[in-house]
């Protein structure tokens, strides 16, 4: 750095009014504060706007101009995400032809700090022309919005925790957790679960946990490593080698599995100086092998893998038949652990 770059840097250092740390901490605890106040002035009309949104039969649709347009966008991506279906409409598009998505029914959920947003106003009557419901999150009880909609959510704020007072912050940090706590609380109300979570969340680790079975990750068909009870051991081996897996089956002669060959059968096979040409698998197998049904979680069997310290699983389906293996690498590759 230059020296006249290192005086201006100084120099910026020098004209701040209160320390780094010291400001953003003061920050965190205004932001906080204000959640915690709201947390204490919520009334019935926050318990009419869940029931309100669990008795519709259409959409939520979010709206909001500026700072308020995104937090409604992260409500409406919320809300969706919790199973109440949901979407944001900018109120400047909706005036010109995106009003069209609004069907009788729907609740729109508006957002505007000053309750008095132009955009905002102009799309409220046609509105309730089309039947729409009216949910209102402001800062200002007495606003044009609170006054129009059918039920008004307080968002206000005591203090912006902008050191200016200009930027919305506080107001914004309570409108977006107010918009959590109804998304929340209508996922409560709905008794949804993990399991419905990961619906909408397939590309995601939950998803991959609870929506991916083993049938989905095994190996099957002619890639499943399996032998006859009286292949010799160096047949077993060639067919290991062959499908890559670091074990075979040994079957019935209905394709039930009689036991499991590894790799760590193999290690202790040649200590003990065993012939591979004259030995049987039915001789050198383990036999009762681990099985995992084909229609398990794959999450089940990382679990029964780890639980046991082994790398590699036989498939079965309901009649025990023979179906599939897989080994740790596959469930890797499936991002299921």
């Amino acid at each position: 750095m230059s020296s006249s770059s290192s005086k201006k840097f100084s120099s910026a250092n020098a004209t701040s009014k209160m320390p780094t740390l010291e400001l953003a901490r003061d920050i965190l605890q205004l932001e906080a504060g204000e959640i915690q106040a709201l947390s204490q002035r919520l009334d019935d009309r926050f318990t009419a706007a869940v029931s309100m949104i669990l008795q519709c039969q259409g959409r939520v649709v979010v709206s909001g101009m500026g700072k308020s347009g995104h937090i409604g966008g992260k409500i409406a991506s919320t809300l969706a995400s919790t199973g109440t279906p949901a979407f944001f409409m900018h109120p400047a598009e909706a005036s010109h032809g995106d009003l069209g998505m609004i069907m009788s029914g729907d609740i729109v959920m508006a957002l505007s700090n000053s309750g008095e947003s132009d955009e905002i106003l102009a799309i409220i009557p046609p509105l309730k022309r089309l039947g729409a419901h009216i949910i209102a999150i402001t800062g200002n009880d007495n606003s044009s919005l609170a006054k129009a909609a059918d039920i008004h959510l307080s968002a206000s704020v005591t203090k912006e925790a902008c050191p200016l007072g200009l930027s919305p912050t506080s107001s914004t940090t309570v409108a977006l957790a107010l918009g959590d706590a109804l998304a929340l609380c209508v996922l409560d109300q709905r008794e949804f679960t993990a399991e419905d979570f990961a619906r909408s969340h397939p590309g995601g680790s939950l998803g991959r946990r609870l929506l991916v079975h083993v049938s989905d990750v095994m190996r099957h068909g002619d890639n499943i490593p399996k032998v006859s009870a009286k292949a010799t051991l160096s047949e077993g081996l060639l067919e290991m080698s062959r499908k890559g897996l670091g074990l075979t089956a040994i079957v019935d002669t209905v394709n039930k599995p009689l036991g499991i060959f590894t790799d760590g059968d193999l290690r202790r096979a040649f200590e003990q100086q065993i012939n591979i040409n004259t030995s049987n698998m039915i001789d050198v197998m383990h036999s009762n092998p681990l099985i995992i049904d084909q229609d398990k979680l794959a999450i089940e069997a990382v679990e029964l893998m780890e639980q046991h310290k082994i790398n590699g699983l036989l498939v079965t389906n309901q009649d025990g038949i023979l179906v599939g293996a897989l080994n740790m690498h596959d469930l890797l590759i499936a991002k299921v652990v």
